[in-house]
């Protein structure tokens, strides 16, 4: 039986008489990426916040396991890229971590080398990384990412994702992922949610593009060959998008 870290039943937020979301259920257990996609504005981070218990739900009921660890990687953050932060100052913003703690999660994160860089010279994918490494510093039990790989080229997207997967494996965790990059996500989650204001549909990734209410939202134009593409190649990038050589096959 699995282990649910969250739980979401019949869940809706109303603002100003108007349902922002409403009729979501969903579930996110240990060791499982569940992904929340849809068109703008269709509730996805209005769920995403019932999920996080910011935003109590004005029907139905969220239920969140007692003395879990939560982390949540918003999609914008504000920087005042004229400071001199270095990672491991920005890291240690909000919760002192014991360097063993910092260098762990950057080496998780693939970027343990720019531990002492000026946040400032990190590139895109660089800077993602970085903000899952402060959100895993703590070991969280639940993890929430919205939209992870933004400003983030083709090649440190799916490098990106494979991080992701390799945070479930290593610490346990269970992920609630927004995104609207449909072809690389689908390959890389266990469950979907696909939302419109409220859940058209949901199942296994396989499942999911061939409902009729997915295919209404996003056409029938996403091959299934590249949904589920796999990134099998002779070598491995770098977060800053160049080639691996030592690990080159």
């Amino acid at each position: 039986m699995r282990n649910n870290l969250i739980e979401l039943k019949n869940c809706g937020v109303v603002r100003n008489q108007k349902w922002l979301v409403r009729g979501v259920s969903l579930k996110v257990s240990q060791g499982e990426i569940v992904t929340l996609i849809g068109p703008n504005g269709s509730g996805k981070s209005t769920t995403a916040k019932m999920c996080l218990n910011i935003l109590k739900p004005d029907e139905g009921f969220n239920t969140i396991k007692n003395d879990i660890r939560i982390s949540y990687v918003p999609q914008k953050i504000s920087i005042d890229w004229s400071l001199p932060l270095r990672v491991i100052d920005f890291i240690n913003l909000v919760i002192k971590h014991k360097n063993s703690e910092i260098s762990d999660a950057l080496n998780m994160t693939g970027i343990k080398h720019l531990i002492y860089e000026d946040v400032r010279n990190l590139s895109g994918g660089e800077f993602q990384r970085l903000l899952m490494a402060r959100a895993i510093a703590k070991e969280p039990h639940f993890l929430v990412l919205d939209e992870p790989v933004q400003g983030v080229d083709y090649p440190g997207e799916i490098a990106l994702y494979k991080t992701i997967q390799e945070f479930v494996k290593n610490i346990n965790c269970g992920i609630l992922l927004i995104s609207h990059n449909l072809h690389v996500v689908m390959s890389q989650t266990d469950y979907v949610i696909c939302l419109n204001g409220h859940v058209c549909c949901a199942g296994t990734p396989k499942t999911v593009i061939k409902d009729q209410e997915y295919i209404k939202l996003f056409g029938d134009s996403i091959d299934p060959a590249l949904a589920f593409y796999e990134h099998n190649h002779d070598h491995e990038h770098l977060p800053d998008g160049s080639i691996d050589e030592s690990k080159r096959v």
